[in-house]
């Protein structure tokens, strides 16, 4: 098949490296623009995140000598050479959400992995296995920007992405309340041990609007369309807290959960085992053969031996026990930059190319 020709906005960031690695050798992507702040533009990409490159293994030989655009001021150069875009800048949320509407209304399809616009009610915040049906409000952002090809999509927060994948094969019970505490990884900051030594051997118990986000995200990609907007769902009842801790990739979740009708444990593992979404059907690239893996051992999954699983993009899941206070209590574990950031960005990507919404110019 023609490849897609991908610009990476925010390219010099650890979330644009990662999307690098991930598109090196993508089946249906082909990264031909790189794009930044003015700091990096004119540079070489080796030249601007010279010191900054996150991964112990080198930039990809593809990258380095590509010139790296002014995401701000050469948008006719990053339009022009792109089917669509990867957008993961640094940037206050006002300045991200009108980056991204411009390049929208210049017929430029843009996948966020910026948190600007979760809440906008015909973005689509997408979950490829959970929610791929609400990226048919796009034809009413569409209308909105007054675009035909143009529109935002997103990923939701990090944070969440192990803990209501697991809960979603279960809404079927009528899940009331959920209270979860999240153990995040250091490079849901964009940091590394290198470059933030404090947190060796340290939690900090606070990440600033992540507990809202926690709260409030998963009702949204639960929602339904109406009248061309996605109205959240009214329940559960979400309480977070969010503690950053030193391991340097991977969100563990704690949760405990109650339902309107209790389900058999037997049944919960069953559903856990079964839940697949339009990416694994369709095979589409980047999606995990399965999508959440149960595991029976007390001690698992771990950071460091489950964070990797199906590339990143697998969901581990353990630890599934009664709760004296609750229904039932278990673990779960994501990758915070794989499929918490850029891969699922990029399932996004792979499941709007399928669906259509992206097309080669």
């Amino acid at each position: 098949m023609k490849k897609y020709s991908v610009a990476i906005i925010g390219a010099t960031g650890m979330v644009g490296q990662r999307f690098l690695t991930l598109l090196n050798e993508h089946p249906w992507f082909d990264v031909c623009t790189l794009a930044a702040s003015g700091r990096s533009a004119g540079k070489t990409y080796e030249q601007a995140v010279a010191g900054r490159w996150a991964f112990d293994w080198p930039i990809p030989e593809k990258y380095r000598n590509m010139m790296v655009l002014d995401a701000s001021a050469d948008i006719d150069k990053v339009v022009e050479g792109a089917d669509f875009a990867f957008c993961a800048v640094d940037m206050p949320k006002e300045e991200t959400r009108a980056l991204e509407d411009l390049y929208a209304t210049r017929e430029l399809p843009i996948v966020s992995a910026n948190s600007a616009q979760r809440l906008t009610p015909d973005v689509p915040m997408v979950v490829p296995e959970i929610n791929a049906a609400h990226t048919a409000v796009i034809e009413q952002q569409r209308k909105r920007l007054g675009t035909k090809f143009g529109f935002v999509a997103v990923k939701p927060n990090c944070s969440i992405q192990g803990y209501v994948p697991a809960l979603t094969p279960l809404r079927e019970f009528g899940i009331s309340k959920v209270s979860v505490c999240t153990y995040q990884a250091i490079s849901g900051a964009g940091k590394t041990f290198k470059t933030w030594p404090e947190m060796v051997d340290n939690v900090i118990p606070y990440i600033g609007g992540e507990e809202l986000k926690s709260e409030i995200e998963p009702l949204k990609i639960w929602g339904d369309i109406v009248n061309g907007q996605i109205v959240p769902a009214k329940a559960p009842i979400i309480s977070a807290q969010c503690y950053r801790v030193a391991a340097a990739d991977g969100h563990m979740a704690a949760v405990s959960v109650q339902f309107d009708k209790k389900p058999p444990i037997d049944e919960i593992l069953a559903r856990w085992d079964a839940f697949e979404g339009i990416p694994q059907q369709a095979k589409l690239p980047s999606a995990p053969a399965k999508f959440l893996t149960y595991f029976a051992e007390d001690n698992r999954p771990q950071t460091k031996l489950d964070r990797e699983l199906y590339n990143g993009m697998g969901v581990s899941i353990g630890r599934l026990r009664e709760d004296p206070l609750f229904d039932y209590k278990f673990t779960s574990l994501s990758h915070n930059t794989i499929r918490g950031a850029a891969g699922g960005a990029v399932l996004t990507a792979e499941l709007l190319a399928h669906q259509g919404y992206i097309v080669h110019k």
